[in-house]
C-alpha cells in the first residue's frame, strides 16, 4: 500500500514566532512551525540529530526544496542510534533532493551520538534549535519534547561553541551518503523495537490528521517503494531500458509500479488474472488522480486510455498484436505483473511486441521449477530487490510462528506425475480421514485464529474441509475455480465475509497464490504436501501483511512423509528453492527477526531419514564422519 500524507495541510494554521517548543496539543508550540519559518529566511541551514525517520524528512522537503532553489546551502549529519534511522528517510533525501545537499553519517563507534539541534544562518545573525526533538513526524509536532532557541545577537559565545562544535563532527567524524553507503546501510539495517514505538506515535498523528481534516488522501511512495524508485531511476540514468523488481509479496510492488509510471503518459499493465487488474486499477487510480484507464480482456477491448489493464490471455493473443489495436511503440512504459510467468508463450509475445520506453517485470518469486530464466527477458537487470527475511527484518512484513505438525498419513504409496502428487490419490488419502481431521482442528484450536486461509489439493478436498469445520462450529467456506459445492462461496464474497467475521476460514485451492489481499489473516494451513517453493511463498505471503494489531502469523504445516518434507525450512530462511542444502542443517539455520519455526520431535527424525535416501553411499560415510 501508499502512504498517505497529511503535512500540508497545518501550513494553514496562523502560528506567532515563539522560542520555546514544548508540542504536546497546543500547535503554537510544535517546532515544525518554527523550522517552517526559520527554513523560509536562512541563507544556510545546518541539521544535526541523532536519528531521521521517514515521516520527519517527508514533513521538512517541500521546504527544503524551496530553500535550495534560492540557492541555500543545507547540511544534514544523522547517525544511527539504536538503528533508528530509517533507510527509506535517507533515500528520500537523497532522490527528492539529489547532491544538492550535503548528507553524512556519523561514524564513530566509540562515542554516543544524540544530538538534537537546527542551525540556521541569516543575512546579519545565526540562530540555533536545542532540544530533544529528532526528525520524526511525532517529534516535530504533538510529541512532548522540549526545544529552545536563541540567536548569535543575544549569546553569541555559547552559540559559536555549538555551531564550531558540529562544524567539527560534520568534516571529521563522518561519512557522505553516497550511493554505495545507501546500498549498504539499507541491506545491514534491521528495524529495531524501539522505532516500533515511534511509528506507533506516528500512526496516531495520522489519525488525528485524518479526523480532523475531510480532505482526499494523497498517496505517496513509503519504506521500500521508496527505495526500489531510487534504484529504478538510477538503473534507467545509466541507459537500462527493462528491468525486474523482486520483492516479498506485501511490499506494495502494484503501487510501486503506478508512482514509477506516473510520469509516462502512456501505460499498459498485464496480469493473468482478472482480480489484479482490477485491484491494479484501483491503485493507478489513486496515485495518478485519474480516471483514464480502461481494461483489454474478455469483455473489454479498451485502446484509447492512457492506462490499459490487460489480461495476458487476450492480448497475448496474435490477433491482437498489430497496428489495428496497439502500435509497437504505443505503450511508454509496460508492467508486467508476477513476471515468473513471463517464460509462457503468450507473455513472450507481448513481451517481444511492443517498444516501450521502459519495460518493469514485477515478482515475488523469480525462481522456477522448471529451470527456465525469467532474467533475460529483462537484460538480467535486477534495480532492485528485497526478499521475504529482509522484509521482515525491516518491518514491512510481521513475523510468523512456523509450526512443523507430524501426518501420519502415508504417502510411500502415492504417484508422482510431472512433480506432483496424483489428485484422485491423495483425495483418498485425505476424504473421510477422522484421524487427520481431528488433527487439523486441534491445532487450530490451539494456536486460535479469527480469520485462517487452508490451502488444499483439489476441490473434493475443499469442500471437505469446510464440511468438517462447518459441523464442528467453526463458520467456513470452500473457494475454487467453478463454484458449485454445498459450501462454496465465490471468492470475493467469501474474502467479504472472512473480514466481516461471517466466516472464520476459506479451504482454498490454487485461488489465493497470487493478487489477493486479506491483511486481516492471522493463520494460514498448509494441508497438502509443498511441492514448489514458488507457490509455498505465495501462500505463506497471504498472511504476512501488516494490519493493525496483528503481532504475527501463525502458520500450520502438516507434514508427512512426502517426497519434499522438511524442505519448509529453507524457505523459511531465504532460501529460494529446495536445492541449496539439505536438512541436516536445520539447526544452523537463520530465521528472520522475532520468528519460530517448531517441529514435531518425530518429524526431525522423518526429515534425517528422507535425507539419508538421497545420499550417495560416498556421501553417507562422509556425512557420519
Amino acid at each position: 500500500m501508499a502512504q498517505s500524507n497529511f503535512e500540508e495541510r497545518i501550513d494553514t494554521y496562523e502560528i506567532e514566532s515563539t522560542n520555546v517548543m514544548t508540542g504536546d496539543r497546543d500547535r503554537s508550540r510544535y517546532l515544525y512551525y518554527q523550522l517552517k519559518m526559520s527554513m523560509a529566511k536562512a541563507k544556510q541551514i545546518d541539521i544535526i540529530v541523532s536519528f531521521l525517520m521517514e515521516s520527519g524528512v517527508r514533513m521538512l522537503l517541500n521546504d527544503m526544496k524551496r530553500a535550495l532553489d534560492r540557492g541555500v546551502k543545507i547540511r544534514i549529519l544523522t547517525g544511527n542510534y539504536l538503528g533508528i534511522t530509517q533507510p527509506s528517510a535517507l533515500y528520500l533525501i537523497k532522490s527528492e533532493l539529489g547532491d544538492r545537499v550535503d548528507l553524512r553519517l556519523y561514524n564513530e563507534t566509540s562515542r554516543s551520538f544524540h544530538p538534537k539541534s537546527y542551525i540556521f544562518h541569516y543575512e546579519s545573525s545565526n540562530e540555533i534549535y536545542i532540544g530533544s526533538s529528532n526528525i520524526s513526524k511525532s517529534a516535530l509536532t504533538s510529541g512532548i519534547e522540549w526545544n529552545y532557541r536563541f540567536s548569535d545577537t543575544l549569546d553569541k559565545k555559547n552559540y559559536e561553541l555549538f555551531y564550531a562544535t558540529f562544524d567539527d563532527l560534520f568534516l571529521n567524524h563522518s561519512i557522505i551518503i553516497d550511493d554505495e553507503e545507501l546500498k549498504r546501510y539499507s541491506k545491514a539495517w534491521k528495524k529495531p523495537a524501539v522505532s516500533k514505538d515511534l511509528t506507533k506515535y506516528d500512526a496516531t498523528e495520522d489519525n488525528e490528521d485524518r479526523n480532523a481534516e475531510n480532505v482526499r488522501m494523497l498517496y505517496r511512495p513509503r519504506g521500500a517503494q521508496i527505495e526500489a524508485l531510487y534504484a529504478l531511476q538510477e538503473s534507467r540514468m545509466e541507459g537500462a531500458t527493462k528491468g525486474l523488481v523482486y520483492a516479498a509479496t506485501g511490499i506494495g510492488k502494484t503501487y510501486l509500479a503506478a508512482f514509477d509510471s506516473a510520469k509516462y503518459e502512456r501505460v499498459l499493465f498485464v496480469a493473468h488474472r482478472e482480480e489484479i487488474l482490477k485491484q491494479a486499477a484501483v491503485s493507478f487510480k489513486n496515485v495518478r488522480n485519474s480516471e483514464d484507464y480502461g481494461f483489454f480482456d474478455g469483455k473489454e477491448k479498451d485502446t484509447d486510455k492512457s492506462v490499459i489493464f490487460a489480461s495476458v490471455a487476450t492480448l497475448g493473443r496474435p490477433e491482437y498484436l498489430n497496428e489495428t489495436y496497439f502500435p509497437a511503440d504505443y505503450f511508454d512504459y509496460v508492467i508486467i505483473d508476477e513476471f515468473h510467468h513471463a517464460v509462457t508463450d503468450q507473455y513472450r509475445r507481448i513481451v517481444e511486441y511492443f517498444q516501450p520506453q521502459f519495460l518493469l517485470g514485477l515478482t515475488a518469486t523469480p525462481e522456477r521449477m522448471d529451470g527456465k530464466n525469467i532474467y533475460e527477458i529483462c537484460d538480467y537487470n535486477v534495480p532492485y530487490q528485497i526478499s521475504l527475511k529482509e522484509a521482515i527484518n525491516k518491518g514491512m512484513l510481521v513475523p510468523f510462528h512456523y509450526y512443523g505438525v507430524y501426518d501420519e498419513t502415508d504417502y510411500s504409496g502415492l504417484r508422482i506425475v510431472k512433480g506432483r502428487y496424483d489428485e484422485q490419490e491423495l483425495n483418498q488419502a485425505y476424504i473421510g480421514n477422522e484421524r487427520r481431521y481431528d488433527l487439523i482442528y486441534k491445532y487450530y484450536r490451539k494456536y486460535c485464529s479469527s480469520r485462517a486461509i487452508g490451502f488444499c489439493c483439489s476441490r473434493q478436498h475443499a469442500e471437505d474441509m469446510a464440511k468438517e469445520f462447518c459441523q464442528r462450529g467453526i463458520a467456513s467456506a470452500a473457494v475454487y475455480s467453478g463454484e458449485n459445492g454445498a459450501y462454496a462461496e465465490e471468492r470475493n464474497e467469501a474474502i467479504r465475509k472472512l473480514k466481516n467475521g461471517e466466516i472464520r476460514v476459506i479451504f482454498s485451492v490454487d485461488m489465493f497464490n497470487e493478487g489477493v489481499d486479506i491483511a486481516s489473516l492471522d493463520m494460514v494451513m498448509f494441508l497438502r504436501p509443498t511441492e514448489s517453493p514458488v507457490v509455498f511463498l505465495q501462500q505463506l505471503g497471504r498472511g504476512l501483511r501488516l494490519y493493525k494489531g496483528k503481532e504475527y502469523l501463525n502458520v500450520l504445516d502438516f507434514i508427512g512423509n512426502y517426497e519434499k518434507a522438511g524442505k519448509a525450512p529453507l524457505l523459511l530462511s531465504g532460501e529460494q528453492s529446495f536445492n541449496k542444502k539439505g536438512f541436516c542443517e536445520y539447526q544452523d539455520l537463520e530465521y528472520p527477526d522475532d520468528c519460530i519455526v517448531d517441529f514435531d520431535m518425530r518429524l526431525i527424525d522423518l526429515f534425517k531419514e528422507i535425507d539419508k535416501k538421497k545420499l550417495t553411499l560416498k556421501m553417507q560415510i562422509r556425512q557420519e564422519y
